[in-house]
């Protein structure tokens, strides 16, 4: 759903059922709206690996310069999220042209896109739960281009929403929670804009609003 104002390229409440038309899952997962906001999680075992793992992809394409906001909730870890963004074919193509995808983590790095990736509340393994940051990759490939720390505390002392903002301008990528600056990061030959989703890693559930696209 889209808005007229200039500098709003695209705004979600992700509240409903009907918030979600033209979004795609890739992986076996399930959404559902128990708090009126976007409630994601796997139907697979954790056990599974890298096949328990999902992806739901916004429909939108957005331009290179683009300031994205979110609010998040971590319900249940272990597990990790990703933000990605700028997702396009590696020869240009829409997204949703390329090839199925069904959630293991190669076919979105080593596969047929670019993209970049921020992942946050990190919490999948042991290393990640002692100490917490945020990193950003850049694909084709696994390149980890920049890192920061992550503020979320642990579910059992969670108290949400977590305002995540991730603001891109010439070249320039910047994260930040609840205005904290995570990462700044300059990218000298930086990706030409694209579609954005959220990956999570099994068996973690995470919920999430107010998702909002403007203009940078």
């Amino acid at each position: 759903m889209q808005r007229d104002d200039e500098h709003v390229l695209y705004e979600n409440p992700l509240a409903s059922v009907a918030d979600l038309d033209g979004f795609r899952l890739e992986g076996d997962g399930a959404t559902s709206f128990p708090l009126g906001r976007l409630r994601l999680e796997s139907v697979r075992p954790a056990a599974d690996g890298q096949d328990a793992n999902v992806v739901l992809w916004c429909p939108e394409d957005f331009p290179p310069d683009v300031t994205i906001e979110w609010d998040f909730w971590p319900i249940r870890e272990p597990g990790l999220c990703i933000l990605f963004f700028h997702a396009k074919g590696r020869h240009g193509e829409d997204l949703f042209e390329l090839r199925p995808r069904t959630g293991p983590y190669e076919q979105y790095h080593h596969g047929d896109l670019d993209t970049y990736h921020v992942s946050y509340f990190r919490r999948r393994w042991p290393a990640e739960r002692a100490f917490h940051t945020c990193n950003l990759r850049k694909s084709y490939g696994f390149h980890l281009v920049a890192q920061g720390a992550d503020p979320i505390p642990d579910v059992a002392d969670a108290d949400g929403p977590y305002h995540l903002r991730l603001t891109v301008h010439n070249g320039e990528i910047t994260f930040a929670i609840n205005d904290l600056v995570s990462f700044t990061h300059h990218d000298q030959d930086p990706l030409a804009g694209g579609k954005l989703g959220f990956r999570q890693m099994a068996p973690l559930i995470g919920e999430y609003a107010n998702l909002r696209v403007t203009h940078s």
